[in-house]
């Protein structure tokens, strides 16, 4: 079968891999992305991963505000009908598509999602498989329909979450995968050899967005949430009246009486948790300062054996 015609929607870091693995094998007419965003003390317009990967290829980009209302809208379904694409490719783009474009395509459109569902629908799959002390996730390719993640799954692969991986890493190595699944999603589509299966919703369970408030450590709680939490969304506590980000811990597997937030340990920054168990923090950052390793951190800072953190 010949290249199939393609439209892709992605935004982030995670959607580049598999716009780069369609390039390679299939037709790509134009990309979507979300609208570029002012960061910085400048404010400098900033472009969208997804966006400064497609212009490297010169692929046509757009950036509508919304795919569902406004004048933008109607602009962009007017492009979508001009390119009349085989196929849509949707991978964490961040806009809802509505009817008329999930019926555009002649085989529809394609979502590769970050779990295996119909376990973790919604906007934050990766973060949520880790707060959750999940042992495997994977990546599954679906049917788009006008539900959230609900449609029918195409291909799943699955893989195994490391005890101290954190989201970043596993947020790259599904990444790479949902290249693949995408690759192998497309090949069946060609030889006519998907077979959907329905999703079951009674074994569904949704990843809403992540807060900053989430992030707070509350050592009453046991050593292995608490681990969770920093693997998955980042912690913060305060040491000597300034927060303290914690990027990377470890369960040391030892016990102590102390009181919960204590710091135990000076040598290894060992912290008593509410199950009785000691964390240790392994990169840090304090206020002020850069994000380090505990022990550069602990070379220019001198710990109190029998501080409370919070």
């Amino acid at each position: 079968m010949n290249r199939l015609k393609i439209v892709f929607m992605g935004t982030p870091d995670f959607a580049v891999p598999c716009l780069e693995k369609l390039v390679e094998t299939e037709d790509v007419k134009a990309v979507f992305t979300q609208p570029d965003k002012p960061k910085g003390r400048g404010f400098k317009m900033i472009p969208t991963p997804v966006k400064e990967s497609a212009l490297k290829y010169d692929i046509a980009v757009y950036q509508p505000k919304s795919l569902r209302k406004g004048d933008d809208a109607e602009k962009a379904l007017e492009i979508l009908r001009e390119i009349s694409p085989d196929l849509i490719v949707v991978t964490a783009y961040g806009q809802i598509l509505p009817k008329e474009v999930l019926e555009l395509p002649e085989y529809g459109c394609i979502n590769i999602h970050a779990s295996l569902l119909p376990a973790y629908r919604g906007a934050a799959p990766i973060q949520w498989c880790i707060l959750n002390g999940e042992k495997k996730t994977g990546v599954t390719s679906m049917q788009m329909n006008a539900g959230l993640d609900t449609g029918d799954m195409l291909v799943k692969r699955e893989t195994d979450i490391g005890e101290n991986e954190t989201s970043a890493e596993l947020f790259e190595r599904l990444a790479e995968m949902g290249g693949e699944v995408l690759l192998e999603t497309i090949a069946k589509i060609k030889n006519h050899s998907l077979e959907p299966v329905k999703q079951d919703d009674s074994l569904s369970s949704y990843s809403p967005m992540i807060t900053k408030d989430m992030s707070r450590l509350d050592f009453s709680e046991p050593a292995q949430k608490i681990h969770n939490i920093i693997r998955g969304i980042t912690g913060f506590t305060v040491l000597d009246g300034k927060r303290l980000k914690v990027y990377r811990s470890s369960l040391s597997g030892e016990f102590s009486t102390a009181e919960n937030g204590e710091i135990t340990d000076i040598k290894n920054f060992g912290v008593k948790c509410g199950d009785g168990q000691i964390i240790r923090f392994e990169e840090v950052q304090l206020e002020g300062s850069k994000r380090m390793k505990v022990s550069d951190f602990l070379r220019g800072k001198k710990l109190e054996k029998g501080s409370i953190l919070g």
